[in-house]
């Protein structure tokens, strides 16, 4: 028998004092599919008789039977009643006094059924009996419907998340990323698109693919989807990737086949990160390669230092949360001028996400960030939309004096 969990050691228990208290044989708990019951724990003097993990028909059972209301829920004798006694169970292994109550949800939902059940006759089974099982069905219910709503929302995602990966992951586009400096577009962030009847934002659909054990597969498809724009966009491209993606074979396998100089690889700022060492082990290649390395997120939580520190990032992404309303916010243009100059004290690189108005544009310009992007350069759409996405507004003039911009061979962003 393999080894019970917490919830069905606690049902155990239950099934334990439901038989002691009847007097009968066995005592188990079933859940009814519609087809099929099943057998889920069981309490029994005679186990090569009733075992856990047993299935039957569900039309051939005695709980299917008093469910339907053709038999009591408490059967002293199963003798005295003939549609009892044309059941299989009657037969082998020759049930006489059987009772049987329902397991019923918080929301109304039928699961199965409590039972108890014994090889003889016990004309003392009475109503009090049954009133016992049903309590006893009642703090089972509570039990284990924790467990039954985590297995229906893993279902639900599993259903949802399949016809996608099978498809070849999410729909990825792309947004453009400006220089400051000179207005121009350097490069793009791939964004990830799912079906919007889900109602689910993409980082909040890979949280649900990890908590599934489809995560790895879903980000690494939406790496694939994003390479795939890479023949068709100017400049560079950034890839975001979980640490704990990052750390798998499929990963290191995709990453050794894309053009390393035009990535831009972006480790998001709340992920956490258990193995610094295994994390730059899996970079040494890429980046060596020409790869450039990027948190995002920066700003939104309080891990994206220690990042900073330990990854020794390319470029750093300043969350939205600090960017948006920076013109009007001094407290905001402080944080972003002191990050800025921590980035550039290290020879980093500071893009700017969700920008959407030219005030903060040209805040984000005086305190001296150098790339940008957000719906005031270009909404994500597909690549061929990209040029045209920057308006002429964007193109701010540098202060008198200031030398141009050097060239830029920034790889794209391509984020996922």
């Amino acid at each position: 028998m393999a080894q019970r969990t917490a919830a069905e050691q606690q049902v155990a228990e239950l099934l334990r004092t439901a038989k002691k208290a009847l007097g009968l044989s066995v005592s188990f708990l079933t859940r009814m599919d519609g087809t099929t019951q099943h057998l889920e724990v069981v309490d029994s003097s005679i186990p090569l008789l009733f075992r856990e993990g047993l299935e039957l028909r569900q039309e051939t059972t005695f709980c299917q039977a008093i469910h339907d209301g053709l038999l009591p829920a408490v059967i002293p004798d199963v003798r005295d009643h003939p549609a009892a006694m044309a059941l299989p169970a009657a037969r082998f292994p020759r049930l006489r006094s059987y009772v049987s109550v329902p397991v019923t949800l918080s929301d109304g939902t039928y699961y199965g059924t409590f039972c108890a059940a014994g090889l003889t006759s016990d004309k003392g089974l009475n109503a009090r009996d049954k009133a016992l099982m049903e309590v006893l069905a009642s703090a089972a219910a509570v039990i284990i419907e924790p467990g039954v709503v985590a297995g229906a929302l893993r279902a639900e995602i599993q259903g949802r998340l399949g016809p996608v990966l099978r498809a070849g992951g999410p729909t990825v586009v792309l947004q453009p990323i400006v220089d400051l400096a000179t207005g121009r577009r350097t490069g793009a962030e791939a964004l990830s698109r799912f079906p919007a009847s889900w109602g689910r934002a993409p980082d909040v659909v890979f949280a649900e693919a990890h908590s599934v054990g489809a995560g790895h597969e879903l980000e690494l498809l939406a790496l694939e989807r994003a390479a795939d724009h890479l023949p068709a966009v100017s400049g560079y491209v950034a890839m975001n990737v979980s640490p704990q993606t990052l750390l798998t074979p499929g990963c290191a396998d995709l990453l050794s086949r894309l053009p390393a100089a035009r990535i831009l690889l972006e480790l998001s700022e709340h992920d956490q990160v258990e193995d610094y060492q295994a994390l730059h082990a899996a970079l040494e290649g890429p980046r060596a390669a020409g790869m450039r390395l990027a948190i995002d997120d920066v700003g939104a939580g309080f891990s994206s230092l220690r990042h900073i520190v330990l990854c020794a990032p390319d470029v750093i992404k300043l969350d939205r949360s600090i960017v948006d309303g920076l013109s009007h916010d001094p407290v905001l243009t402080t944080l972003v001028a002191a990050l800025v100059a921590f980035a550039h004290g290290n020879g980093t690189q500071v893009v700017a996400e969700g920008v959407e108005t030219a005030a903060d544009v040209d805040a984000l310009r005086t305190v001296g960030v150098d790339l940008a992007q957000g719906w005031y350069f270009g909404r994500p759409g597909p690549p061929e939309a990209l040029e045209e996405a920057v308006p002429s507004g964007a193109v701010l003039p540098r202060p008198r004096g200031a030398a141009a911009p050097e060239p830029t061979s920034h790889p794209g962003v391509l984020a996922t």
